[in-house]
């Protein structure tokens, strides 16, 4: 039973760092334009709702509730997902004298 324990210990542990990657990550969406400037903010918001459930798990057992009372911040993740699939990145054209027109476009594959 104490190996059960660590365990679920240890994963609260990971989800400080898995909170902690969003910040940079959404600090890159948020200057590259590829994506749009809100998701990027978005993302940045997860990190500190990630950190803040896994800190408040991990000190607060006792008096830690199930964790749908703060996840209405940390949808960033589906967001960049589901932005992706459905929407895409704007991907543009540049000037290359390589090819026949002049201009050459990333279709990736379409």
């Amino acid at each position: 039973m104490l190996f059960v324990r660590l365990h679920s210990q240890g994963i609260l542990i990971d989800e400080i760092f898995w909170g902690l990657w969003l910040f940079p990550f959404g600090l890159l969406v948020f200057r590259s334009g590829f994506l749009p400037r809100f998701i990027g903010v978005w993302l940045m918001i997860n990190c500190f709702g990630y950190v803040a459930l896994s800190i408040t798990a991990l000190f607060f057992p006792v008096t830690t509730k199930p964790r749908s009372n703060g996840a209405a911040g940390l949808f960033g993740e589906l967001a960049i997902m589901l932005w992706l699939v459905i929407k895409g990145a704007k991907v543009g054209c540049s000037k290359h004298a390589s090819t026949g027109d002049g201009w050459s476009c990333l279709s990736l594959g379409r």
